[in-house]
This record gives structure tokens, C-alpha cells and sequence, in this order.
């Protein structure tokens, strides 16, 4: 070994190999089986360390910082108990294929399989959850575990790596020279597959793009939408991808997944010409696998996708491409424009369907409390363009998701695998990445308190986030599925919650509740403008599961 490399403890030797793959900023709940790592970020003033106070929220934050950002979300917990706190992020970062690293303390080597204080075997419990879960066994081989982490966290289609750290790796010391940060690899679609593409669009008569996954960027969103005006081509979005096309284009018709238009569902069955760019078309996209049928899809399909393995794994494609999103999008440009005037009606109209799907209606109030579409709608009209929205699971989200129109990438913050709770440490980790940015939560109240000790760590950390709850003392999706199945039997569905805004006034930050529509414009420009972390609570009839259902129906 040469005498010029310096000899380190694992722990320094981690957080170096975390430097070298340009981290800057990890999540954490500190525990004793990983101190060497929290003494080295002591010492890194280009890694922020972000301390949480639950390790789901950690792991949470590490995904939304993937959304934002394309690269692994980084996430450190103890053994035992934190690790399993910290699982929800990353069963949320593997159905939403989001990059992310979790960094597990463990016991001793040699303690390894006699059931020791907090031990698991790792292996076995994020099997199935993460790309790929090891054990670092040997403090020489943490620079290429590292690397090889990063490189599996953001090729093909992106996911979590989980990574334990026996206590005796962290605490030893070597001499062991760094690996160089990882070079990610990425496919990218052929010219028989554009040329391909491009006959069957030219044969197509309703044709519809539907777009979904992770990878993209300003560049590549940009190019699809050039691709998409030159032939006048409708978009849909794949369930909670929304902000990968602007939603004031012309061409954008709507999202696929809660909540969907009948309109826009009629409207996939019938097309001839499906090209689904980035999407797995899961369940809640596909409404069961019924709008887009396998193994073998009514309509001629053409799938993109980075990982080859996700395509033929439900759907038999006319067309399979496997393609990194971004040089795929480029790719288009290369695709000379297919004369479209044969489905100018279908685009049109598909148009208007949304537009009249998305605009809150004018009617009389019969329910107490808030219009939640009308409180939708002020935040579009006041919101920035690059504003951040986030939001966990529940029926409130049906709002968000139809009424709010999302312009630009990397603004909608929303777990596809509808966790409950993570809007409000999405939000944060938002916050924290993007302080010059607006960023809301939409929580409902069951939701919100999953996470709502995580306001401690917003005002320790001052970030202004907007937080909106929206109170209807009850878990409003699992209490309209129990009326459904089981009318007027209510049965451990109801909620009796804290004074949200006393709660907020506690934690050192803003409060206010709103009972009737017409004073949220106020209440929420007053939470602007405190410069301080907010929460809204809106009043809501519990009568009103969704936009258009109530519970007595």
C-alpha cells in the first residue's frame, strides 16, 4: 500500500466515497452503530446534514431529494428499529423509481447471525424492495461498494440500494485509495426503432402519448413537447407524473390514475396508437389493467422504457424500446413530422374533455366547510410556475390531481405507491434543496399526522413550507370503501385530532384555520408572507368523499 494515501477510519472513508460521487446533503436519525460516519460529515462542510425525527421521514426526504434532482437521495439510519421505520421510503422510492441510497448501522462482524442486540439480516428483509441490498464486510471495499451503489441506484430504471455498515467496518482504519465517482450508462433507441415509430404514427388515426417514469430533465421535457406540437399529438400523464408536460398546452389532456376523466379513459380504449413513453402502466394508471389490456393491449402499443426488463413484464408491445428517457426525447428530433390534420377532432376534443374535467364547477354549495376545488384553483392562479406541490395518500389528492395544472418538471412531490404521511417531509426536503422556491403540502388529517413531528425539523432547519390539511375528522378513502362494502357499519375509521393550529403555534411556526372558501386567499398570503414554516387546516364536510361523491350516496 502506498505510504501517501492516508490512513482513514471506515467512517471517513464512506463519507470521502460520498463526496466523490458529489453528495450533498444526507438524511438521518443519528444511532450509535454508525458514529465514525456522523464524526466524518463533522468534517464535510460540502455535505449538509439534515437530522429528522422519524427515520420514515429521513427516507422520505431522500426520495423526494431524487425527484428533485436525478440523483440518489441519501439516507442514513440505525440498526433494528430505525431501519424498519425507514423502510416505507424505500418501498415508495422502488414503486416510484426513484434513486436513493439507505445506509444501515449493523452489528459487529463477528456478532453477525447470533441474534445480537438489534440485528437483522438486511438481505432478507429489503429483498424484495430495493435493487440491491448488501453488507460491506471489509473496510477495503467500501470506495467500490459505494460506487457500485450509485451506479445500480440510477441505471436503467432507477430504485433503492440498501447498504449495511457493521460497526466494526465504521470504527476499523486502512489505508484505501478512493474509486472515482460513478459513470452511468444509459441506452438509447436505434434508428429502426425511430423509423419504426415513425410509420406507425403515420398510420395511426387516434393516436395518444402517455408519459410517466423518472430520468427526465428541462432539456428532454422540452424536446418531447417539440415532438408533440409538430404533430399534434394528445398527452396524458401517467398516475402522480403530471409535471412532466405543462398542463396549459394545448395538447395535455389529462392524467391517468385516481380520479381519472371517463372521458379520457374512453378515450385510451378507443385509440389505435398508444405511445407510452417512461411508464410501467401499473395498476392505478391502467384502472386494473382494464383501460390497456395483458399481456396483449386492444391498441397497437409503443413502449419505451430504460430497463429492459419492465418491457414484455405485462404488456406485449407492438413497438419495444428500451431507452434512457432523456436521449430518447432527444432522439425525437430526428423524426420528421407526420401530417396530422386526419386527428385534429380526436386531439382537439380530447383537449376540451380535459379542460371541462379540470375546471371546478359553478354550482351551489349544499356541504359545509371548505370548496376544496376552489381552493385548488387560487393556488393555481397564484402560484409560480416552478412552485414544488407535494402531497402523501388520500381522497383529498383527488382534487390536487384534477383541478391543480402543473407546468413544469420536477414540481409534483407525490408517492405513486400512496403512502400516507409523506407530503409534509417531501416538502422539506424540497424546501431545504430549493429555498427561493414556493413548496405546499396537501395533507389530510389522518395523513398528516404520520409525519407531523417532522415540523420540529422545518423550523430547525427554516423551512418555509405551506402546509394545508385538510380536516374531515376520518381516513376519508378507507371510510368510502367501508360504506361501499359495508354501508353505515363504520368501524375504526373515525378521527379525533389535536387544534392543528395550536399544534403549529407550539413548534414556534404559523397557524391558522379556514372555515368558509372565501377567506383562503387571505389565510394563505398571510402564511406566505411569516417566512416561517405554515399550516392551513380547511374545515371539510366529512358528506364528501371525492369531487363529485358523497359518503349518504
Amino acid at each position: 500500500m502506498s505510504e501517501t494515501i492516508e490512513r482513514r477510519t471506515g467512517g471517513r472513508i464512506l463519507v470521502d466515497a460520498l463526496a466523490a460521487n458529489s453528495v450533498d446533503t444526507v438524511y438521518c436519525v443519528p444511532g450509535e452503530s454508525y458514529l465514525p460516519v456522523l464524526d466524518a460529515l463533522h468534517d464535510a462542510p460540502g455535505v449538509r446534514t439534515i437530522t429528522t425525527r422519524h427515520e420514515g421521514a429521513a427516507s422520505n426526504m431522500a426520495d423526494a431529494y431524487g425527484k428533485l434532482t436525478g440523483r440518489p437521495g441519501i439516507c442514513f439510519v440505525t440498526r433494528g428499529p430505525g431501519a424498519t421505520h425507514a423502510s416505507n421510503g424505500v418501498h415508495t422510492a422502488s414503486e416510484d423509481s426513484t434513486p436513493m441510497i439507505l445506509f444501515i448501522g449493523q452489528v459487529e462482524n463477528r456478532m453477525i447471525g447470533r441474534g445480537a442486540f438489534q440485528e437483522i439480516d438486511y438481505r432478507q428483509m429489503f429483498g424484495g424492495i430495493a435493487k440491491w441490498v448488501t453488507e460491506i464486510d471489509h473496510i477495503e471495499r467500501i470506495p467500490e461498494i459505494v460506487a457500485k451503489a450509485f451506479s445500480i441506484a440510477s441505471s436503467g430504471r432507477p430504485g433503492p440500494v440498501v447498504i449495511a455498515l457493521p460497526e466494526d467496518v465504521l470504527f476499523g482504519d486502512a489505508e484505501v485509495p478512493d474509486a472515482p465517482a460513478a459513470r452511468i450508462a444509459h441506452a438509447g433507441p436505434d434508428r429502426r426503432a425511430l423509423d419504426e415509430l415513425s410509420n406507425l404514427l403515420a398510420a395511426a388515426l387516434q393516436p395518444l402519448v402517455i408519459l410517466g417514469g423518472t430520468g427526465w430533465n428541462e432539456e428532454s421535457t422540452s424536446a418531447l413537447q417539440r415532438f408533440v406540437v409538430q404533430n399534434n399529438l394528445p398527452v396524458a400523464a401517467s398516475f402522480r407524473r403530471q409535471d412532466l408536460f405543462d398542463n396549459r398546452d394545448p395538447h395535455y389532456v389529462g392524467q391517468l390514475g385516481l380520479g381519472v376523466s371517463p372521458k379520457l379513459a374512453e378515450r385510451v380504449k378507443n385509440s389505435d396508437l398508444l405511445i407510452v413513453i417512461g411508464s410501467r402502466l401499473a395498476e392505478t394508471t391502467s384502472s386494473g389493467y382494464t383501460l390497456i389490456e395483458s399481456p396483449s393491449p386492444r391498441q397497437t402499443m409503443v413502449h419505451v422504457h430504460p430497463d429492459a426488463e419492465e418491457l414484455g413484464r405485462v404488456f406485449q408491445a407492438r413497438l419495444p424500446i428500451v431507452a434512457n428517457l432523456h436521449s430518447f426525447a432527444l432522439a425525437l428530433d430526428n423524426i420528421h413530422p407526420v401530417p396530422s390534420a386526419r386527428w385534429l377532432e380526436w386531439t382537439s376534443s380530447a383537449r376540451a374533455g380535459y379542460i371541462a374535467h379540470s375546471t371546478p364547477p359553478q354550482t351551489a354549495r349544499e356541504l359545509d366547510g371548505v370548496d376544496l376545488a376552489q381552493i385548488v384553483a387560487h393556488l393555481n392562479e397564484v402560484l409560480p410556475e416552478d412552485a414544488v406541490v407535494s402531497n402523501g395518500a388520500g381522497n383529498y389528492t383527488v382534487w390536487v390531481h384534477r383541478f391543480f395544472r402543473y407546468r413544469a418538471p420536477a414540481t409534483e412531490l407525490a408517492p405513486t405507491n400512496g403512502a400516507m404521511g409523506y407530503g409534509l417531509p417531501a416538502a422539506i426536503a424540497a424546501k431545504l434543496r430549493e429555498p427561493n422556491r414556493s413548496v405546499v403540502c396537501f395533507a389530510g388529517d389522518g395523513c398528516f399526522m404520520m409525519y407531523a413531528q417532522e415540523l420540529a425539523t422545518a423550523v430547525q432547519y427554516g423551512a418555509a413550507v405551506v402546509v394545508i390539511v385538510v380536516n374531515n375528522g376520518m381516513l376519508g378513502t378507507i371510510r368510502m370503501h367501508q360504506e361501499r362494502e359495508y354501508p353505515r357499519r363504520v368501524s375504526g375509521t373515525a378521527l379525533t385530532n389535536p387544534d392543528f393550529v395550536a399544534l403549529e403555534k407550539a413548534y414556534g411556526a404559523f397557524g391558522c384555520r379556514v372555515e368558509e372558501t372565501e377567506d383562503f386567499p387571505a389565510a394563505f398570503a398571510a402564511a406566505q408572507a411569516s417566512g416561517q414554516p405554515a399550516l392551513i387546516e380547511l374545515r371539510a364536510d366529512p358528506r364528501q368523499s371525492t369531487p363529485s361523491l358523497r359518503l349518504n350516496a
